[in-house]
């Protein structure tokens, strides 16, 4: 019998069946996920795409049928005909949709045999690099079917919403040319231009800009953006992008198309509403309260600033640090006392990793106050502590002194991770169901670099400055306040974007004046924008939302490669087909490629 001939065409999904469906004649078609033998009557669970179904093999009814249902293995694919009967009670299954009834089998097609799967589909905690060498097979598991569908249908309702605001989706190239953003670029060689180079794009930053000046108004794109960077749970070097742009608008303008976007996505794929509009932290706020950016507001341990109570202290590495021109500051990490030692050095350790070149702490225990540092201070610095931080018996206090933006930073990782070692202790709750949704606005437009002598752009260098902080821009450039804006949900970045620059005088300004771009540089990187600048350009702005990023919060999943078809591992290889591979000899010449030999090569 020809194999087309043997299928039966299905009249239901595995998940479909229900109590009111009992009696009816069906045909299903999926995969093998269990088989189960009771004394003879084989039971499987029937899996496809969108659900389970229980199928009843009995040999005193149908005993050729049975015969091949014992051949069955986990993972073949089947084809099944068969009586729609309630389950007996007591055996129904109340967290499975098709719970209440099951199949009684009247035929039995085998549609494909399947090798014993590499790792069971049903049990966590697998390999991750088993997983992805196998990616076909993991992706048959329920919650990998459920995430791509939730992805699917989060990207129906951003195109919806989106749609119904005026927005059109425009498609940008791929293949552009190399622009400094940051990150490392992968580059394409050119076949038809000897010795030249496309670049993936980081974002569409430029073309979104560009559309803007051509008129578009109001684009959108659910971008594919490159970036060849070190890896981690949040990253990928292939990612998705929800990128929007809009003229004649304010900042305010954007976070409203924003937040009904997040509104809408978290109703239509998760049923949870979301209250708007979202609360404004300022960067300075941010920083100063949680030593990040992107803070994680649901749960305390807030940086409170010490640098008056200890200008004049005995304790010379705070004191120093405050003549110096920078900040003490300190939290208390309450519960904590009761630290390992071991762990006070994993603090350290990270203190020092970024730039510290220690970790100042105090544990209370015992009715008393145990550092090597508290003999340095005085009855006045330990009373201000005390009240300030409501310091009390198993409580440990850290202290962060550097330049601000050093002390802040250093203490808000510390904060981090005493936080995940208080949850541990169940002393801390960060609840995954509290989202915490907030804009971070008023960064500063420009940061210095130690690697660079000139200030360089703290976004990108398109970001307009705030509008009454544009006469500092000659004089301070430093304090100069940008128009950038970064939407945090629990102290992870979703995205962010910012009101652009559009009028090629104070771009041209921020490039050659402040950035100190050579002419040259700025001619042949940037020059279409500069130029296109100058043919009427509307104000407008936008953001960009890691739609990666965002699925694994919505889902969540600890890592967006849960939530990506074919992601890379953490290396940057896909272990499935084995990329990256080496090239050919010929493709090389080809696109005028020369390995490197000989030592060092």
């Amino acid at each position: 019998m020809a194999e087309s001939d043997r299928f039966v065409k299905r009249s239901h999904t595995c998940g479909a069946l229900r109590a009111g469906d009992a009696g009816k004649e069906i045909q299903l078609a999926g995969w093998v996920a269990g088989r189960r033998d009771h004394g003879g009557v084989i039971f499987i669970d029937l899996r496809d795409r969108e659900g389970m179904t229980q199928v009843v093999f009995n040999p005193a009814l149908q005993p050729q049928v049975a015969e091949v249902a014992h051949t069955l293995r986990s993972e073949f694919v089947v084809a099944v005909t068969g009586k729609v009967a309630l389950r007996p009670e007591g055996t129904k299954n109340p967290s499975l949709g098709t719970g209440e009834i099951e199949v009684g089998a009247t035929g039995l097609t085998i549609l494909n045999p399947s090798e014993t799967p590499p790792f069971p589909l049903d049990e966590e905690g697998v390999n991750e690099d088993l997983r992805l060498r196998y990616r076909y097979l993991d992706l048959r598991r329920p919650a990998m079917a459920e995430a791509l569908r939730a992805r699917h249908r989060a990207a129906l309702a951003i195109r919806r919403c989106l749609d119904q605001q005026g927005f059109l989706e425009i498609e940008t190239p791929i293949l552009f040319k190399s622009t400094p953003e940051g990150a490392r670029e992968y580059l394409v060689p050119s076949r038809l231009n000897p010795g030249k180079f496309y670049a993936l794009p980081q974002s569409p930053q430029q073309f979104k800009q560009l559309l803007m000046v051509a008129g578009a108004e109001k684009y959108f794109q659910i971008a594919r953006c490159f970036r060849d960077e070190d890896l981690r749970a949040d990253r990928q070097p292939e990612f998705t992008q929800i990128d929007v742009e809009m003229s004649f608008i304010t900042r305010e303008d954007i976070y409203a198309v924003i937040e009904r976007l997040v509104k809408t996505v978290w109703h239509e794929v998760r049923g949870v509403e979301i209250r708007t509009p979202f609360p404004r932290v300022t960067f300075a706020e941010a920083m100063n309260t949680f030593g990040t950016d992107k803070p994680d507001r649901r749960y305390g341990l807030t940086l409170t600033d010490f640098t008056e109570t200890f200008r004049n202290s005995s304790f010379k590495v705070f004191q120093t640090a405050v003549a110096a021109g920078g900040v003490v500051k300190a939290f208390n990490a309450k519960g904590l006392a009761e630290i390992t030692t071991g762990q006070i050095e994993e603090l350290t350790n990270l203190a020092k990793a970024h730039g510290a070149k220690g970790l100042a702490w105090i544990k209370v225990e015992g009715g008393e106050w145990k550092s090597p540092i508290v003999k340095f201070f005085s009855e006045a610095e330990k009373k201000a502590l005390t009240e300030r931080l409501a310091a009390a018996e198993g409580d440990l206090i850290l202290f962060g002194a550097d330049a601000w933006t050093a002390a802040c930073e250093v203490l808000g990782l510390v904060r981090i991770r005493c936080a995940e070692y208080l949850e541990k202790l169940g002393k801390l709750k960060r609840d995954p169901a509290h989202l915490d949704f907030h804009w971070v606005v008023d960064f500063p437009l420009l940061r210095k670099d130690p690697e660079h002598p000139n200030l360089v752009a703290s976004h990108h260098p398109f970001t307009a400055p705030v509008e009454e902080d544009l006469p500092l821009l000659d004089r301070e450039p430093a304090k100069v306040r940008g128009q950038h804006y970064d939407l945090v949900l629990n102290g992870v970045e979703l995205g962010g974007g910012s009101i652009r620059i559009h009028r090629s005088e104070v771009q041209d300004q921020l490039f050659r004046k402040i950035l100190k771009l050579p002419g040259e540089v700025v001619t042949s990187r940037f020059g279409y924008m500069v130029e296109a600048l100058k043919f009427g350009a509307p104000p407008h702005g936008g953001i960009a939302l890691g739609f990666d990023r965002l699925m694994a919060l919505l889902l969540g999943h600890e890592s967006i490669r849960d939530v990506i078809a074919f992601p890379k591992n953490a290396r940057g290889q896909d272990v499935m087909s084995g990329a990256p591979a080496e090239a050919t000899a010929r493709q090389l010449k080809e696109v005028h490629v020369k390995p490197e030999t000989g030592p060092g090569a």
